[in-house]
């Protein structure tokens, strides 16, 4: 590969600091006398942190007495369907002059040592982009096997100077942006086991090694990796939350917290960590990430302020976190204390069933309707001579309790424990400061199927009845 000459950053350090501001002078033909628009990478928006007219010779300038952070800018044209790609780092007063019939190749920086080797990486790897897809295209194509070895051979040489083009980037300008680029979509590669003592592996070697040196090279306080193209860090914290961390929550909560310690200096960061990771657990896909959410509320949100976290976002989080707090997996579920059929009131710890199945339900709902009477069927078939017991709790909504003791009489649901909760019972803890059962359940959608153990612990939650079945005979069969 031949040799490519990248100009060195750090010789403008020195009077980049005595500039304030930001000052973005642009040329960009052959609009005259409309709005351009300067925005950056977030995720997948693009926030607009100012504009310009330009001219009727194409020129404006972006200018702001704050410096920008830095990142991968774009300037929008009019429409905002298309733009031009920027970097905005350390020096902020420059020059871009740009046609927008072929914005990659008709365009120059002036002042921008950081935009032009972006420029020649832009180019570096656009061409040896097209060579590997054109490589493929004749791999797939081809019957013949040395073909198929040349091909192959050529893509692998491509893909080698791909490599060797960004580390001579990542050495040539260390503590860049176009660096840290680099380093966001450079995976870690697993050194051959030839070079390890010898010879060879244990079974975890290659998933340790990758995991450990997942992060190299980069910093968890630098802005700049939020300002990205496709949100390049939260894809790979994605990643590496969804196959690099152990699957439960004393592992996600480790990691969490450890991330959220680096990216302190950064407020940046921080918010997109944390944005991030309550959309993520904010719905839960397993039933252990409950204490994933309770210790993202318990450490970051209930007593801290967030400038960008608005009253309703933080009552949300809030609202959720205490729903989830009384019913954590592996923890004692809250007792209950209702009247039955008979008007007697019931206690969910008033027996020493081996599992009690708990169903919050409401006899006005359609799903219910089907879902209690299969449950039932189960319990006949199989619960009831395993010693299972079966609590339930009928939500007074629509309906009325007559709605529910007809339902209970059809069905012959009498060996259950079936207990009323009304509208008033729920009034009355509410108004006495004590959460209502709905929320100590999290039973805002019904059905909600509890398994709960002898001592009353919850085994699993938010079950079908299918999946109680499953964790029952899984459950029956241990000693």
């Amino acid at each position: 590969m031949k040799k490519l000459i990248l100009i060195p950053l750090i010789g403008v350090s020195a009077w980049v600091a005595a500039q304030k501001g930001y000052e973005i002078k642009v040329t960009l033909k052959p609009i005259v006398n409309q709005y351009v628009y300067l925005g950056h990478y977030s995720g997948k928006q693009f926030p607009v942190v100012d504009s310009v007219m330009l001219n009727d010779k194409s020129e404006g300038v972006f200018k702001g007495d704050k410096a920008l952070g830095g990142g991968i800018y774009i300037i929008a044209y009019p429409k905002k369907d298309r733009f031009l790609e920027v970097l905005v780092d350390k020096q902020q007063h420059f020059s871009v002059i740009a046609d927008t019939s072929d914005p990659i190749r008709k365009r120059k920086f002036v002042n921008s040592p950081e935009n032009d080797a972006f420029s020649l990486y832009q180019q570096e790897m656009s061409n040896k982009g097209r060579k590997i897809d054109s490589l493929n295209s004749l791999l797939r194509a081809t019957r013949n096997p040395g073909d198929s070895a040349r091909f192959t051979a050529e893509m692998k040489k491509a893909t080698d100077e791909i490599t060797a083009f960004r580390k001579q980037v990542s050495s040539t300008n260390p503590n860049s942006l176009l660096t840290v680029l680099m380093h966001l979509m450079e995976e870690p590669k697993v050194p051959p086991a030839s070079q390890h003592p010898g010879g060879k592996y244990d079974s975890t070697f290659a998933y340790r090694y990758f995991k450990d040196h997942y992060w190299d090279g980069i910093d968890f306080w630098d802005d700049r990796i939020t300002r990205t193209p496709a949100s390049l860090f939260e894809e790979r914290v994605d990643k590496y939350f969804n196959t690099l961390v152990y699957p439960s929550p004393d592992s996600v909560n480790k990691e969490i917290d450890r991330m959220l310690a680096f990216a302190s200096p950064s407020k940046e960061v921080t918010r997109i960590l944390l944005v991030r990771f309550v959309t993520r657990y904010l719905n839960m896909r397993y039933m252990w990430e409950d204490a994933v959410f309770v210790n993202l509320f318990t450490k970051y949100f209930s007593q801290k302020e967030y400038d960008w976290l608005t009253p309703q976002g933080k009552k949300m989080i809030t609202d959720r976190a205490y729903s989830l707090m009384a019913n954590i997996m592996g923890n004692p579920a809250e007792n209950i204390s209702l009247p039955d059929t008979a008007g007697v009131v019931k206690n969910l710890y008033g027996d020493t069933a081996r599992f009690t199945v708990v169903t919050f339900w409401d006899p006005t709902c359609g799903h219910c309707r089907e879902t209690l009477p299969l449950l039932d069927s189960m319990y006949r078939a199989k619960w009831k001579a395993a010693g299972v017991k079966m609590f339930s709790v009928a939500k007074e909504t629509d309906g009325t309790k007559n709605d529910w003791l007809k339902f209970v009489r059809e069905h012959r649901l009498g060996e259950w424990t079936n207990v009323y909760y009304s509208k008033e019972e729920e009034d009355k803890r509410i108004s006495a400061g004590i959460p209502g059962y709905s929320q100590l359940y999290d039973a805002q959608i019904v059905p909600t199927v509890y398994l709960l153990d002898k001592e009353k612990r919850i085994v699993a939650k938010k079950l079908t009845w299918q999946q109680t079945d499953e964790i029952l005979q899984l459950k029956l069969k241990q000693p």
